[in-house]
């Protein structure tokens, strides 16, 4: 194999490797919602790495996919909005293949003495 020839191979091998490294330490979205009362939720935007997430979009999307809301989170990371009557599902998108949803089912009332710290008020 001529000297160029392995030099390209080694750079294209170099390359990959770069790739795939920034895939294994890219930030994947992770999303927490909670029942302030019986009709608001507040949610909680934030990285696998616990980087919080100011500005992002947060969306609450029907079941049959029609958008009910849209907000931004505050610079504490969260949103808080009523809680619609029909049933719907929460979206937390930071970027193309950066999104996780939110289950209506999985919104409930955070557990007894446990209340996380970006849910207490001041």
């Amino acid at each position: 194999m001529p000297c160029t020839e392995r030099m390209t191979a080694r750079w294209l091998l170099a390359f990959g490797l770069t790739l795939a490294c920034a895939t294994v330490l890219a930030h994947e979205p992770v999303a927490r919602c909670f029942l302030l009362d019986e009709a608001t939720v507040r949610c909680r935007g934030a990285t696998n790495d616990g980087d919080e997430m100011p500005g992002s979009r947060m969306e609450v999307i029907a079941l049959d996919g029609t958008p009910l809301l849209e907000g931004k989170l505050g610079a504490d990371s969260t949103w808080t909005f009523r809680m619609p009557t029909q049933p719907f599902y929460v979206l937390f998108d930071i970027g193309p293949g950066l999104q996780v949803s939110v289950e209506q089912e999985e919104i409930t009332a955070p557990p007894r003495g446990r209340t996380p710290r970006w849910m207490r008020t001041p």
